[in-house]
């Protein structure tokens, strides 16, 4: 494909030495460019692209996106913005892959992850292969791999839609994060449905404020390629605002699972060791829910999925129907099993919310004590530590503050300011620390009794820990648990 061409919907402002460049591939990544590739030239928190454009020639490249002329001897289109230029750019070059593909995009603090692979089980139940881009893994063509992001950059979503299509998948659900929104990765993306979870504290060392974290989950819904149909939760404060502000251009969906006035809610909502039960309520009729998930927050994710399933063609029938059969999400509310006498529970919650509504399902499945074992990641979020510090502390019986992954920052120093949240009046928990995570996971599991539940939360899936230095290593809570628990098997049968 001409230069040119790729590059129509780019905003160009000045062509240097183009005369009719082919352009085999797309990059912005020095390191992946290939002979005839367009390098795209982004600037980003720690690196310039720019800097790295000499290389990218000597790879191979054919042509530069800059946002400032360069001294290469290849031909160069200036742009106000490389990063927002890929995203067009991407979809022209692989065939503007979502114009074909039935594309629903999940956006939210929480409940992302938990709500796309219900969707994805409940439109493959109804015999649409669907894809799955998210934060856990990616399916394209019913083959699982890696992912290293959530929402990937523009070039690298717009191949992996291609992919699916070329593969046989006929829909998709993707996971959309606030900063793939700002950072312009879905610029060009057509979907099909959009989704809003809820909007909680988190990721404001990027958004600088929970005003521009809504802004940017909003652009989702706003703008050129808003979606056809929009499904909201109108329990969450920020959704029951966007609800209001998509008063027109948008088939609105709303759902509450506390039972408020909405499109779908959730009625007789009980909670068992095995999920949650609940009526859904919706003008097509009443229909029963099983769901193995526990947790008010999942009845919420449940019925996200069913709107948006059913906003892809999926009757509500034959979605409550085929929800009954999902299994659980990897570090979601995983159990870990080695045939104790108390529960231990894996979880991903890493935001305030995310922790008391983790913490809360937990409580409503025992009857004994309530562990919990927590930490918060470095060089992210500082603000919401003392308040993750102070859901702990409130909700559990024990609450062990730990490391999560501390990246550049002094596992103690994060710890410290977790700790600060644990200190009010209203604190019923026995708070310890301990900066070794295996050891605080370890110590939780050696004070658990019969009938008590141990909830070790902030990693859920994630199989590394990350320290300074971008130093990481193996570390999964889940095998660490199981390890932990046959050593405690092992030490009591030998006393």
């Amino acid at each position: 494909m001409r230069l040119r061409e790729v590059l129509a919907g780019a905003a160009v402002t000045e062509w240097i030495a183009e005369a009719g460049i082919e352009v085999s591939g797309l990059a912005y990544d020095n390191r992946a460019v290939g002979p005839g590739d367009l390098y795209f030239c982004v600037r980003g928190q720690t690196a310039d692209g720019h800097d790295f454009a000499p290389q990218a020639v000597e790879a191979g490249a054919s042509a530069l996106v800059v946002e400032r002329p360069l001294s290469v001897e290849v031909a160069q289109a200036v742009v106000e913005n490389a990063r927002a230029a890929m995203a067009p750019a991407a979809a022209t070059f692989f065939g503007d892959p979502t114009a074909e593909l039935r594309l629903a995009g999940v956006t939210g603090t929480n409940g992302k992850t938990t709500t796309a692979f219900l969707v994805r089980h409940v439109m493959e139940s109804a015999g649409t292969r669907t894809g799955l881009l998210g934060t856990v893994k990616r399916v394209v063509g019913g083959v699982s791999e890696d992912v290293e992001r959530t929402t990937p950059e523009a070039i690298d979503l717009q191949r992996t839609f291609r992919r699916m299509l070329d593969m046989g998948d006929q829909a998709c659900v993707m996971e959309v994060s606030s900063h793939a929104l700002a950072l312009h990765r879905t610029d060009r993306v057509r979907f099909a449905v959009a989704a809003f979870t809820n909007l909680t504290q988190d990721h404001l060392d990027f958004h600088g404020g929970m005003e521009n974290y809504f802004a940017s989950k909003r652009r989702l819904f706003k703008g050129p390629d808003r979606p056809p149909v929009a499904v909201v939760n109108v329990d969450d404060p920020y959704g029951e605002r966007l609800a209001r502000e998509l008063g027109d251009g948008s088939e609105l969906v709303t759902f509450s699972a506390s039972g408020a006035q909405a499109e779908l809610r959730a009625d007789a909502v009980a909670f068992d060791a095995s999920g949650a039960r609940f009526r859904c309520l919706a003008a097509e009729g009443e229909f029963e829910v099983r769901l193995r998930l526990p947790g008010h927050f999942n009845v919420a994710n449940a019925l996200a999925a069913l709107a948006i399933a059913r906003a892809l063609g999926v009757p509500l029938e034959a979605g409550t129907a085929a929800i009954a059969s999902a299994e659980r999400v990897p570090g979601r509310m995983e159990p870990v099993d080695e045939g104790q006498s108390f529960a231990v529970l894996v979880d991903y919650a890493h935001t305030p919310d995310s922790v008391e509504n983790v913490l809360r399902a937990a409580r409503r499945i025992t009857d004994g004590r309530l562990i919990a074992v927590l930490g918060a990641g470095g060089d992210r979020d500082r603000e919401k530590r003392p308040l993750m510090g102070g859901a702990a502390a409130r909700l559990a019986d024990i609450a062990i503050i730990t490391s999560d992954n501390p990246r550049s920052e002094e596992p103690g120093a994060i710890i410290d300011e977790i700790l600060e949240g644990t200190r009010g009046s209203d604190v019923a928990a026995e708070v310890e620390a301990e900066v070794d995570r295996r050891a605080a996971i370890a110590r939780a599991l050696s004070l658990a009794q019969p009938g008590d539940a141990v909830v070790i939360a902030g990693k859920g899936h994630e199989q590394g820990q990350e320290f300074e230095g971008g130093r990481k290593i193996p570390f999964d809570d889940r095998d660490v648990a199981r390890e932990e628990l046959r050593a405690l098997k092992c030490t009591s049968e030998n006393a």
